[in-house]
């Protein structure tokens, strides 16, 4: 069973992504981890927390010679800006002087409310961990599980749809999708250039107006067999585990699975994917083949053979150059929302987080369903039962 969690906060001294229940044997490519982090940084329109920070994995344990052996992986991302912050988070008592508190919570974050939890006097410690820069570890145990599944013949990418009130129009290849990935200058990551370039100009807009502005993104998993997932208990049905692992990235409002939203408002018979048997070998694992796919690769829990397509909805920034009304924690008078350090737009950046945090579900899926202790063994289990399906 692969298990994940994170440690660290957002001007802590580093990160951690602790990964265990990957099999041995597996090959580990650290520039590539290192390339997803790259990634996470990138896009128009994030802040000045990006030119600090040059995220680079730094494996503890775990891995051997190039290679998973079978124990917990954990990996650190060091804070660069920690230097900044040592006297003012210290783990000892310090000098209580320097602590920099967050005077007044800014709507639409986790300020109040984690403060009220916890207990806290101002929201500073309710930032460090509830901060988006938590999805850096994300990604680096996201990228653990891609290489197992690339390892298994499955790919997972991501591309933006949408920047305000800028949307894609049109449907994205596969090609289009996993080419986004591998661009040497990372924009707004829409697979269509004008589209992108309108895009770009709603940023813009919401950066001379002192505002943010959120957005769409879909991930696709790409080669993934039908049978992931199951129908038989309500916590392991694929959709709703997807569901839930989008759902848990900082910002991600709503979760749509295929065409789950219009689906609501359209007859069945211009919704469900009707189903057909081709003559001939498909170059798939069986051939039962769709013409659409509307239930983004998952139905009745599982999935079908076709992509599985995930859409996460974020909401726009909650830090805002020009802060919202808001109450100081101290004396509860009316005063302006405080300040931190924020980008306008990060829907490229939580487009990266949420392919590791499905890349981490589906693999889990597959180890759960494949097994084996090795890679090896893992991999030959699942071409096992892809020659059976192919049968079918």
């Amino acid at each position: 069973m692969i298990r994940f969690s994170t440690a660290g906060e957002s001007h802590g001294e580093a990160l951690i992504a602790l990964v265990s229940g990957l099999p041995a044997g597996l090959p580990v490519d650290l520039e590539f981890i290192n390339r997803e982090l790259w990634r996470r940084q990138q896009g128009y329109g994030r802040g000045g927390r990006m030119k600090i920070e040059t995220d680079k994995a730094h494996i503890l344990s775990g891995v051997r010679h190039g290679k998973t052996i079978g124990s917990p992986i954990a990996i650190e991302i060091v804070n660069r800006d920690w230097k900044n912050w040592e006297e003012k988070l210290p783990v000892e008592t310090g000098d209580p002087t320097k602590h920099q508190a967050v005077a007044s919570p800014r709507p639409g974050h986790a300020d109040l409310a984690g403060a009220l939890k916890y207990d806290f006097p101002d929201a500073r410690y309710v930032l460090e961990r509830a901060s988006a820069r938590e999805s850096t570890a994300r990604v680096a145990g996201g990228a653990l599980a891609k290489l197992l599944l690339r390892y298994l013949g499955i790919e997972v990418s991501s591309h933006v749809i949408r920047v305000g009130r800028v949307e894609l129009e049109r449907p994205a290849t596969w090609d289009e999708i996993a080419a986004v990935a591998e661009r040497q200058e990372i924009v707004l990551s829409c697979v269509d250039a004008a589209t992108e370039a309108r895009m770009k100009e709603e940023v813009e807009h919401a950066s001379r107006t002192g505002d943010t502005v959120g957005g769409v993104f879909e991930v696709v998993v790409h080669g993934a067999p039908a049978g992931l997932g199951t129908y038989a208990n309500w916590d392991e049905r694929l959709d709703g585990l997807l569901a839930w692992s989008v759902m848990s990235l900082q910002a991600v409002k709503a979760v749509e699975i295929g065409r789950g939203v219009t689906a609501a408002e359209s007859f069945g018979s211009t919704v469900h994917d009707a189903i057909h048997y081709a003559k001939e070998d498909t170059g798939k694992p069986t051939r039962f083949t769709r013409e659409r796919n509307n239930a983004g690769g998952v139905e009745g829990g599982v999935s079908n053979g076709e992509d599985i397509v995930v859409r996460g909805y974020l909401k726009p920034i909650s830090t805002l150059r020009r802060p919202l009304e808001s109450v100081r924690f101290d004396t509860r008078e009316a005063t302006s929302a405080s300040y931190e350090r924020s980008d306008i737009c990060v829907v490229p950046a939580a487009g990266v987080a949420a392919e590791a945090m499905v890349a981490l579900t589906v693999a889990g899926l597959a180890q759960q369903k494949f097994g084996g202790d090795s890679a090896a063994e893992m991999k030959r289990n699942f071409q096992g039962y892809i020659e059976q399906i192919r049968r079918y």
